[in-house]
């Protein structure tokens, strides 16, 4: 007879009792749940997210992930890109299909050494994904032996997949397969069966092609294609320089950590970096009419130190720039709105003092003294003080940092001809392998975790409960105006994910599974698991990732 185990099933804060069999497998047991089969996409086991051919072995909790979810988008999308590269493999396995970064509610993709994908192909590919689908084929967890997965990886002509069991070499490996003629790396879980993955669209776009998939707020249709033509115009001109450089991947980076060379990459990405930032610089001081530069990014792109490093190039330009942090024209607790759940919402433009910092603005550029205000995080309160006071002579630049400062409604009353606006973006060019991309939102979270932690004490586990709330209010106030921007500067470091995994990862496995961001802290460790370590020490003291970790030259 077999050993029965004890679990509870959790939904919508309620939960039951059932008794199963020892190793039964979670997809057989779906119909304790309220929730339709179909909308369940994987499950957390003990605040893990999982696949549903996990095997239940022990006592626990469990709780579906649903379509509507963020964790189950995630699923999703992932499903479908696992998807796309086996049909991929079928149609043209003489090509090799590379992923590139997220545009809307979709991903870029590529294929090797070419320039065009004709529509032709596309259409193929397309037809081949619903033929998979229309068959729900079951997507199947495996662990295989080290040598095996080599093997496969090498059949399957999967190069950088292949590379990375170089520098990461477990004795088993987890696989994902489809049939008997297509598998891949598990990086995270993937849907039970095709046939779930009926909502998709391949786009032509410039040199290759979207992968366009549903929200997580509207799992049920596609949304209309925004593009977005100067995160791609960055994006590709990062992708360029790390194919010449020939630093495309994470096992390329560590390689060169590996065979002692990261020093030279170190100081070849922060001076390409900084190049850019020099490049903006010119571009203010040619358009002569400058007197305000907004700055604004998402949370942990880094403006405080682009803010610092922009200056420096100016001043050697000989102008003499002067920085402020919208965060002091906070209007203050009592005059902050509300969000839907009550709460302030500092996020949106109107906790700002709006119409002060129109005022301010002008009269500086007329010559004026202003007194700039101050803002007491602690107390909710703006106050002003006399060693605040300001001018403006004609050869000094004020570049004002902050997450509005692309909306033309935080200055309206300043003439365009006198603003130059920054949009700051943490875009690796890097991907983990051939199929698996580094999210945006990741570094930036990891970014937080570590800066958080270490200049406020806060756990790992505050950062990730809060992070939803920040992407909210990036999506409401920030993405809709980043082409506005005059400029779009990329603040990721390509090493910098090795240097912040050694602050991450204890942060991270302090994480309890009696805690709510259990899930996501483990998905992100074992994120960084793919990362061979670099010592802090080795990162330059005006870097943008000293702003994170700590010891910079620059003054916050």
């Amino acid at each position: 007879m077999a050993k029965k185990i004890n679990i509870t099933i959790i939904e919508n804060n309620e939960k039951k009792e059932i008794s199963v069999d020892e190793g039964i497998q979670v997809h057989t047991i779906l119909h304790h749940f309220k929730a339709s089969i179909d909308t369940i996409y994987g499950i957390k086991i003990n605040n893990e997210i999982c696949s549903l051919d996990s095997r239940l072995t022990y006592d626990c909790g469990i709780e579906p992930v649903l379509n509507n979810s963020k964790s189950g988008a995630e699923i999703y999308r992932r499903s479908l890109c696992f998807i796309l590269a086996a049909a991929a493999y079928n149609v043209c396995p003489e090509k090799r299909l590379l992923v590139g970064h997220s545009l809307g509610h979709g991903y870029y993709y590529t294929f090797d050494g070419e320039n065009s994908v004709s529509n032709d192909l596309i259409n193929s590919l397309r037809k081949e994904m619903e033929k998979l689908i229309s068959q729900d084929i079951l997507i199947q967890t495996a662990n295989v032996s080290y040598q095996k997965a080599c093997t496969i990886f090498d059949k399957l002509c999967l190069k950088e997949t292949r590379k990375q069991l170089d520098y990461n070499c477990p004795p088993h490996i987890a696989i994902n397969t489809l049939g008997d003629f297509f598998a891949d790396l598990y990086v995270s879980p993937l849907v039970y069966s095709t046939g779930v993955l009926k909502l998709f669209d391949l786009l032509q776009y410039k040199g290759g092609f979207l992968l366009r998939f549903p929200s997580s707020s509207e799992p049920d249709r596609l949304e209309n294609f925004v593009d977005q033509p100067k995160l791609y115009e960055i994006y590709e001109k990062y992708k360029e320089w790390g194919r010449r450089v020939d630093v495309t991947s994470v096992a390329s980076l560590n390689k060169l950590i590996a065979n002692r060379k990261i020093n030279d990459f170190i100081d070849i990405t922060e001076t390409y970096q900084q190049k850019n930032i020099s490049k903006i610089a010119s571009q203010i001081v040619e358009k002569k009419t400058v007197r305000v530069v907004l700055i604004a990014g998402p949370s942990s792109s880094g403006k405080t130190t682009s803010a610092k490093k922009l200056a420096l190039e100016l001043l050697a330009m000989g102008y003499k720039p002067k920085i402020i942090s919208l965060d002091c024209y906070y209007a203050g607790h009592d005059k902050t709105p509300l969000d839907e759940n009550g709460k302030p919402d500092f996020e949106c433009l109107e906790a700002l003092n709006v119409e002060l910092l129109n005022q301010n603005l002008i009269d500086l550029f007329a010559g004026k003294e202003v007194t700039i205000p101050s803002y007491d995080f602690h107390s909710g309160t703006s106050y002003f003080e006399e060693k605040n006071k300001m001018t403006l002579e004609e050869n000094e630049l004020l570049i004002l940092e902050g997450i509005h400062g692309l909306n033309d409604k935080l200055t309206e009353k300043v003439p365009s001809e006198l603003k130059f606006k920054i949009y700051l973006s943490a875009l690796t060019q890097l991907n983990l392998d051939d199929h698996n991309r580094i999210s945006t939102s990741d570094n930036r979270l990891i970014r937080r975790i570590v800066r958080d932690n270490n200049f406020r004490g806060k756990p790992a586990s505050g950062t990730i409960d809060m992070w939803p709330s920040v992407t909210r209010g990036e999506a409401l106030h920030i993405f809709p105006f980043q082409n506005n921007a005059d400029a779009v500067l990329n603040t990721a470091l390509d090493y910098e994910l090795s240097v912040l995994r050694v602050y991450a990862a204890p942060l991270l496995r302090q994480v309890k599974p009696t805690e709510n961001s259990y899930s996501e802290a483990r998905r992100l460790l074992s994120f960084l698991e793919n990362f061979a370590t670099i010592a802090p020490t080795e990162v330059p003291e005006r870097s943008i990732i000293r702003e994170f970790i700590g010891g910079s030259a620059f003054k916050y």
